[in-house]
């Protein structure tokens, strides 16, 4: 993992030479939304983290597009994919090394870190400069993470939704409430998704549900269960814990029963996937519906409600400019055509847009035809809309390992999950003030 203060530092210290180095930043310090063509194009390079053939593909077909129509300005453009597990590390070897990409897929959780360094650009100049761009139809709710000080430092290019995938087979035959039905009724709420996982799994064996990717390790993805009492894990400002507010207490206390006396979820140490057929609901991000094989009859819906409503939870990335790389005007002006109305609508069959105008059935559709448009409109659009993303913090590496480590006291039957908590905090606490 990447310690906070060799990121921070790191990328402080290039961006702050940067600065004073490249000559292609306004005096203002961003990019400036120039259309000025360098001496000679240029070879822009991007990192990612996908490998996939096809996603690559559409990428390299927006470039040609590109490069066609401004052959003034770009020669080529690389997308460079970096392992997943290693893609914040190396991408801050990277610029620590003086070999910055001209931009950058970011992760959320690093999305602090990146944006208070001053390590990426501001492209809203850029952004709201370029013709037929419609930067406001740009949802608010997707650009909190990566703004500050009335600048936009990456775009959110990826807003996917978790959600609640249901078999349907397994709950008719226990004899359970469909929870389609719940949904429809206004009943739909954690405790119902609970009542049903425990009856179907005493019944039928297997797993009621499971929270994808948490494992009893992965605590961020419990902002799917969490939200349902408005519970966070710090402060907004990054600064204070609230492990210990009562609105955490009372889902975490709601999740650990479910898990240790209900018998609704797995406990640790327990493989169960929803897409093998013997799990019976699973939170998970849309996505995954590629995994289903058609074995099962099964429907998606809206996470469930909580205490205090419902909120919708995404996983979110973006894709910053580097203010460290040689050209940051061209690259902020490829990412524009990148991320263009046109662009997004292609790029929807991969990642869901920001954009208001494309979350509609029909552009979802097209990306996503094993849902129906009312699935599509209960569960991903509306689970995009004012969404939160999952947990991020300018510390957030050190932060992680330091909850993980804290709550593996609660993943047992007699755990006393205040007193757990409450040491939760006092680990972290520390770091929040870093």
């Amino acid at each position: 993992m990447v310690h906070r203060r060799t990121l921070v530092t790191t990328l402080a210290v290039l961006v702050v030479g940067s600065l004073a180095a490249c000559g292609s930043a306004d005096d203002d310090g961003d990019t400036g939304g120039s259309d000025a063509a360098p001496d000679s194009p240029v070879d822009l390079r991007m990192t990612v983290w996908t490998a996939d053939e096809s996603q690559l593909a559409l990428f390299d077909e927006i470039a040609a597009d590109y490069i066609e129509e401004n052959p003034d300005k770009v020669a080529s453009v690389t997308f460079e994919p970096l392992p997943f597990e290693d893609y914040t590390t190396t991408l801050t070897t990277q610029l620590a090394g003086g070999n910055a990409p001209d931009l950058a897929w970011i992760f959320e959780s690093s999305a602090p870190e990146f944006v208070e360094s001053g390590a990426l650009a501001d492209i809203r100049p850029t952004l709201e400069g370029t013709e037929g761009y419609e930067y406001d139809d740009l949802l608010d709710s997707a650009l909190e993470l990566w703004s500050a000080d009335d600048g936009l430092f990456a775009y959110p290019f990826s807003n996917s939704p978790f959600v609640m995938f249901v078999n349907t087979d397994r709950i008719a035959e226990s004899g359970q409430d469909n929870p389609g039905d719940l949904l429809a009724a206004g009943e739909w709420t954690f405790d119902a998704a609970r009542d049903i996982s425990a009856a179907s799994a005493e019944q039928l064996g297997g797993s009621g549900m499971v929270v994808r990717d948490f494992d009893y390790a992965g605590w961020g993805n419990l902002a799917t269960v969490w939200g349902g009492w408005d519970a966070a894990p710090w402060s907004e400002d990054g600064t204070q814990c609230t492990f210990t507010d009562p609105a955490m207490v009372e889902a975490m206390t709601w999740f650990h029963d479910a898990a240790f006396e209900q018998g609704a979820m797995p406990g640790p140490g327990t493989s169960a996937d929803f897409f093998a057929g013997d799990v019976t609901m699973t939170i998970t991000q849309i996505s995954r519906a590629a995994s289903l094989d058609g074995s099962f009859e099964w429907d998606v819906l809206p996470l469930p409600a909580g205490p205090a409503g419902q909120q919708n939870v995404i996983g979110q990335a973006g894709i910053g400019v580097l203010e460290n790389a040689e050209n940051p005007e061209v690259a902020a002006d490829f990412l524009a055509y990148f991320t263009s109305p046109e662009s997004a609508e292609k790029l929807a069959a991969y990642f869901p847009p920001p954009r208001e105008s494309l979350l509609t059935t029909e552009v979802l559709g097209d990306a996503n035809p094993a849902f129906s448009p009312e699935q599509l409109e209960s569960a991903v659009v509306e689970g995009i809309v004012g969404a939160q993303a999952k947990p991020a913090h300018r510390n957030f590496a050190q932060l992680d390992a330091a909850v993980r480590g804290e709550l593996d006291a609660l993943w047992n039957p007699s755990a006393d999950v205040e007193s757990v908590l409450g040491d939760v905090c006092s680990a972290i606490e520390p770091l929040l003030a870093d």
